[in-house]
């Protein structure tokens, strides 16, 4: 054998050979913290309307260049531009507009709430309105969505009263849910809204089981799901992905990248090495990466992917590309890890602002208009809150009654359980003569 096939010998330690260099793990680090300059030089923003729109009905592989570019419709000056434009009349825009206004004034009223202890727990959507709001504009009603915890805006796009979202972050007497969810996990099967789950991804393979059985009964509904990037990390996001590829599902996965999951950046899931709708390559199935600041890029992609699956072609992953502009949650402090300025310098703006721009550009709204529906829905809003109040806010009683606790899990309660029901109130009452039910 020549020397230069003689493998090489362990050493004395069991090791390899002296000189290999030692390994090391590469750990994500996030261009910027706290106290560097903002430096966004790294997103590379192609020009709106420069992206092409293949048919709806194209092989999955022809959307795959746009896996790694970025759809945009509204340009620097508020234009719709590109074969990506929907060409929504203005009062579509405007009441797109409308409900993006309406789900940030909810958030502001409900995260004053939080702070004055009414409630234990609230997660804003600030600079995320236009992927859930738009995206579900773009979506039928009837179509089952499963959202992450960051998509009130659908609830609120699809007219489900706000007082009852209220009462469920408040947990009262009134709350629909009985105070068994954490503030924010929100089920409303009446607005085709399943039930919010606090585990991360588990309404990804849910969504994939909807559609699965929506096509099986020969139904016409599809499936729109929604996760942040980090959550793509977890395990069912991928059974969710073989499922949807292998047995052609009529699902749309929206993944929220806005940059930041809590306190990790998204190289952490995978940033670095490539963008999270180019995962849609490996499973073969379509993928759009959109502006997701950008109202009307994400309505064009998010009806593009709806028509597709529609017509039994199959699933498509959409990358929200977008920016947190506030914390996690209530919890959260985001200064202790990203820059203060990163919101002002985020190069993709604001989507409200953009959407507004875009209507002043067209001539079918103005600053004063504006200004009217912004205080508009502030009352609103707090007309809401006050009245939901009244069914009590969360540690000051007017809670459900205590025998509710056993409802609502079985059709017909266990005998076991029924005793353990009335043998509960029994002490109850033994211990407060003074309780009612």
């Amino acid at each position: 054998m020549s020397g230069s096939d003689t493998p090489s010998q362990p050493s004395a330690n069991g090791g390899r050979a002296h000189n290999l260099a030692p390994l090391r793990l590469h750990v994500p680090e996030p261009p910027h913290r706290p106290g560097d300059p903002v430096d966004f030089r790294h997103v590379h923003l192609p020009a709106a309307g420069s992206q092409p729109r293949p048919d709806e009905t194209c092989p999955p592989g022809e959307t795959h260049p746009l896996c790694n570019s970025l759809v945009r419709v509204l340009d620097d000056a508020g234009r719709a531009v590109g074969p990506w434009n929907p060409q929504l009349d203005p009062a579509s825009l405007r009441r797109m507009l409308r409900n993006m206004a309406l789900t940030r004034a909810f958030d502001e009223r409900m995260y004053r709430g939080q702070r004055q202890g009414k409630t234990s727990f609230y997660m804003k959507s600030t600079g995320e309105e236009a992927t859930a709001v738009a995206a579900a504009m773009a979506l039928d009603f009837e179509d089952m969505v499963f959202p992450s915890y960051r998509q009130q805006g659908i609830l609120i796009s699809r007219g489900y009263p706000l007082i009852d979202m209220i009462n469920q972050i408040y947990s009262n007497r009134a709350d629909r849910l009985k105070g068994r969810q954490l503030p924010i996990m929100y089920s409303a099967r009446s607005h085709n809204f399943f039930t919010i789950s606090g585990n991360l991804a588990t309404q990804l393979p849910q969504a994939v089981g909807w559609a699965m059985a929506s096509a099986s009964r020969g139904d016409t509904r599809i499936a729109a799901t929604w996760v942040g990037e980090g959550s793509t990390a977890e395990g069912d996001f991928h059974s969710a992905m073989t499922f949807a590829a292998v047995y052609n599902v009529p699902v749309v996965f929206n993944v929220v990248n806005n940059q930041w999951a809590i306190s990790s950046f998204s190289g952490f899931a995978g940033a670095e090495r490539a963008t999270f709708a180019a995962r849609a390559i490996g499973y073969g199935i379509a993928g759009l990466r959109v502006d997701g600041n950008d109202p009307l890029a994400v309505y064009a992609a998010e009806r593009w992917a709806a028509d597709r699956a529609r017509a039994n072609l199959g699933p498509t992953l959409i990358e929200h590309f977008t920016y947190r502009a506030e914390g996690h949650s209530t919890s959260d402090d985001p200064g202790a890890y990203r820059s203060a300025q990163e919101r002002a310098e985020w190069p993709l703006g604001d989507p409200i602002a953009r959407l507004r721009d875009h209507l002043v550009a067209l001539g079918e709204w103005s600053e004063a208009q504006q200004a009217a529906m912004d205080l508009e829905l502030a009352e609103e809003v707090r007309a809401a809150t006050k009245e939901a109040e009244k069914n009590g806010i969360l540690g000051h009683g007017l809670h459900h009654p205590f025998k509710t606790m056993f409802e609502d899990v079985f059709e017909d309660l266990p005998w076991h359980l029924q005793e353990q029901a009335e043998q509960a109130i029994r002490e109850r009452r033994i211990k407060w003569p003074e309780w009612k039910e």
